[in-house]
């Protein structure tokens, strides 16, 4: 075994006995100041070993989130109605996906962007409309045509009033004509106006009454509404309730359409008897939208290629007028890539410099068409969008954070000889922002603090030397000046 005398021989710190040394007012003085300077050292290295250092570079797209994108959005149109209201996807690939329902949702506002009733499912107008076979016969005008000064006397005085709002132009207004002519014959015949009096079909131009059209929010021709005698009042908007039929458009359902209204009401009383209307007849039946607005929300997936997002007014049985659309707008959200959720950001509140300052460009952002109808003009927005990665490396290994796009965006308007649209433009850039985290080991932190400490102390001691041995030197030459 090895004896402590030779253990002792290595030892670093031999002592001093406390005899032996003297303690002066100046060496107290400088280890308090030395002591001071060390816990301040200290706090500043504890602070930068906490902070993370943060490189940026830009490298070739290394995305690892797959082929697709997701867009998330939450648009209002104060002139677009829910009825027509279509989501459509299409990218240089050829892709190209119309009327995108399943992740879309649309609500009916009024112009100051206030929801007006449920949500508006849209799947009754997507099957393939029946119209009859074409034909030339000519019938003989069996639906009343009604202005703005007779339509409220004959919405008050039958209990179902059958309203064709068209226009001559219109291919599926002329379509409709003869099967709605001759339904309206039929209808007359079974129940006279004059001795029954429960139902009537009529006709409004709204070439002739643009007014009235607008105020029953007709955007697409031919559009039939069915009106009901007093119930459909609303004492808030001064409007009436009234559905809209999306049914087939040959005679036989038209007035399988009507039989099925009339069925309920007593032909005497006119009175609504038990029962109600039939399964049949409601499943072509909707609840007409009683504002001339839509906000349309969700989100679509789209290849990681330049394309188009675009919301217009679409049906496969409607006509529209180009110089009446107006698709104003007001992009209430509109972000790429999955959401960074808010709990995350505040978790990471040292990433905030570097992320959230361009993913919501648009976010707010109104874009109104000032003309007084549609005049045909296209609102359209160009994105350049860029991700942005955020990486530490913990064991010398990279593990990625947090995943965003990020955005810039060119606005423009410019009329078209189409139908107007709100077209968002967008582009994926094939580089990537990389944000990189390099976090301080502990050992640099323990090297840094033990050359504080010992740093210190020797400087301090240095110090007290100089001093002391001037104050030895100076009282020598005092004693030598005396003797």
């Amino acid at each position: 075994m090895v004896s402590s005398t030779k253990l002792k021989s290595v030892d670093f710190y031999r002592k001093i006995p406390r005899d032996l040394t003297e303690a002066s007012l100046s060496g107290a003085g400088l280890s308090i100041v030395a002591a001071l300077f060390m816990v301040f050292l200290f706090g500043m290295v504890l602070s930068s070993y906490l902070e993370v250092n943060t490189t940026t570079s830009v490298i070739v797209d290394k995305s690892t989130d797959g082929d697709f994108l997701r867009i998330d959005f939450n648009i209002s149109f104060p002139a677009l109605s829910c009825e027509f209201a279509s989501v459509d996807v299409s990218d240089v690939l050829g892709t190209n996906r119309l009327n995108i329902t399943k992740t879309i949702r649309k609500f009916p506002i009024d112009p100051n962007l206030r929801s007006t009733g449920a949500e508006f499912h849209s799947g009754l107008t997507l099957h393939l409309i029946n119209h009859g076979e074409e034909t030339k016969e000519e019938f003989p005008d069996g639906a009343i045509p009604l202005t703005s000064g007779s339509f409220e006397s004959f919405t008050h005085h039958f209990p179902i009033l059958v309203v064709n709002f068209n226009a001559p132009w219109c291919y599926w207004s002329n379509r409709l004509k003869p099967s709605w002519e001759k339904a309206a014959n039929i209808i007359k015949q079974k129940y006279d106006p004059e001795t029954d009096g429960r139902v009537l079909l009529a006709n409004v131009d709204c070439t002739e009454e643009p007014a009235l059209c607008k105020r029953n929010h007709i955007q697409g021709y031919p559009s039939i509404r069915i009106f009901r005698k007093g119930s459909d009042l609303r004492e808030d908007h001064g409007h009436h309730e009234h559905e809209s039929y999306y049914g087939d458009r040959d005679t036989e359902s038209i007035v399988k359409m009507v039989d099925g209204l009339v069925a309920p009401i007593h032909p005497e009383t006119h009175k609504v008897a038990l029962g109600g209307i039939s399964n049949d007849t409601l499943k072509n039946l909707k609840k007409a939208p009683v504002t001339g607005g839509c906000r349309v929300e969700g989100y679509v997936r789209v290849k990681k290629v330049p394309g188009n997002l675009v919301i217009s007014a679409h049906s496969g049985a409607h006509s529209f007028d180009s110089s009446q659309m107006n698709m104003s707008h007001v992009v209430s959200h509109l972000s790429f890539g999955r959401m960074i959720s808010s709990r995350l950001l505040t978790d990471m509140k040292r990433l905030l410099p570097y992320l959230g300052q361009s993913h919501d460009r648009l976010d707010g952002k109104a874009f109104i068409n000032q003309h007084e109808f549609g005049a045909n003009v296209t609102i359209e927005h160009y994105l350049q969008i860029v991700k942005t990665e955020v990486t530490t490396r913990r064991s010398g290994q990279e593990h990625s954070i947090i995943e965003e796009y990020e955005y810039t965006a060119h606005s423009s308007v410019a009329q078209t000889y189409y139908l107007p649209v709100a077209k968002f433009h967008f582009e994926l850039s094939p580089m990537q922002i990389l944000i990189t985290e390099d976090p301080k080991s502990f050992s640099h932190f323990i090297t840094n603090l033990c050359a504080i400490i010992g740093g210190v102390f020797t400087v301090a001691g240095i110090l007290d030397s100089i001093f002391h041995n001037t104050l030895r030197l100076i009282k020598k030459v005092e004693l030598g000046k005396n003797i």
